[in-house]
């Protein structure tokens, strides 16, 4: 069996196969358009996230009724550059890592009905 004469058939052969110089860029289309996909439908919305949410934690005063990530709903009495003081019930304050307040709370939680 002739492999040489297969090879320049099947387009593998040199000087005379069909593949050009755009075979490189033509298989570099694909990996753009995911880059592209991926960028506008999952980085660019966590970007934005992340900047609202340094935008809240800079925004930060005394008074304001915020929830943690854990999920405490408390009003802040007392701000550092690391912690924040959350008093959650009458004459209860609890320290938290200004990191873990997800964000303002509109209105106080209502009780629990039992």
């Amino acid at each position: 069996m002739n492999w040489t004469g297969l090879a320049y058939a099947m387009g593998i052969g040199g000087a005379g196969g069909g593949s050009g110089q755009g075979g490189g860029f033509a298989a570099l289309v694909p990996l753009l358009l995911m880059f592209a996909i991926f960028y506008f439908l999952l980085i660019r919305p966590q970007q934005k996230k992340q900047k609202k949410q340094r935008e809240v934690l800079a925004a930060l005063k005394r008074g304001d009724m915020v929830v943690t990530t854990g999920g405490l709903y408390g009003k802040i009495t007392g701000l550092t550059e690391k912690v924040v003081t959350l008093e959650i019930a009458e004459k209860v304050r609890v320290k938290v890592g200004r990191g873990y307040i997800a964000g303002t709370a509109s209105q106080e939680p209502e009780p629990s009905k039992k």
